[in-house]
């Protein structure tokens, strides 16, 4: 048990430690290391734990990696796998955040933040793909995405809502 939980720690700190910009751009590396690296979980449970991830209140990266620790060593799991994701960004704000608000006006600090941005967006793109590669398994969920996609783009309102359609239309659109 103490090998699984070094390996859960190890693999969520390099997901925390690699990936900058937040939840949606550590999917990729997260995927890889649960997925490929490890097989702890099959695509399609990976999936199912990353949508739960985004529907319950938090981080989605911290709500993951606690699920799939959960999923793999239960509660021990999930505070080593939670620990593992946040341990980068705590150590990182303690030591930086005397110089932050000095560098923070800085122009090159500014075209940093900005090359860093662009790179968070394609690696959202990243995460979206990967992850609608494997829920858009058929007709019926190629249905739920464009109405969803549709109607978020049109309406401005709470992406909660969204989530509840996605939630209803499964349960019509998959009765057994």
């Amino acid at each position: 048990m103490v090998n699984i939980l070094l390996s859960l720690y190890w693999s969520f700190l390099k997901v925390g430690l690699f990936t900058i910009g937040g939840g949606y751009a550590m999917i990729p590396l997260m995927e890889a290391e649960v997925i490929n690296v490890h097989s702890w979980l099959s695509p399609a449970e990976f999936l199912d734990i990353i949508a739960v991830a985004e529907m319950t209140p938090g981080p989605v990266s911290i709500n993951a990696a606690t699920f799939i620790g959960y999923r793999l060593v239960g509660v021990t799991g999930s505070l080593v796998a939670s620990l593992g994701v946040i341990t980068p960004s705590l150590v990182l704000l303690l030591l930086l955040s005397r110089i932050l608000f000095r560098v923070i006006q800085n122009p090159k600090t500014e075209s940093f933040l900005n090359g860093l941005r662009s790179a968070l967006i394609a690696l959202i793109l990243l995460a979206s793909y990967t992850l609608g590669h494997n829920a858009i398994i058929d007709l019926p969920t190629a249905f739920v995405f464009g109405l969803v996609l549709l109607l978020s783009l049109l309406l401005r309102i709470s992406p909660l809502y969204f989530i509840g359609l996605g939630a209803i239309l499964g349960l019509i659109l998959y009765p057994y």
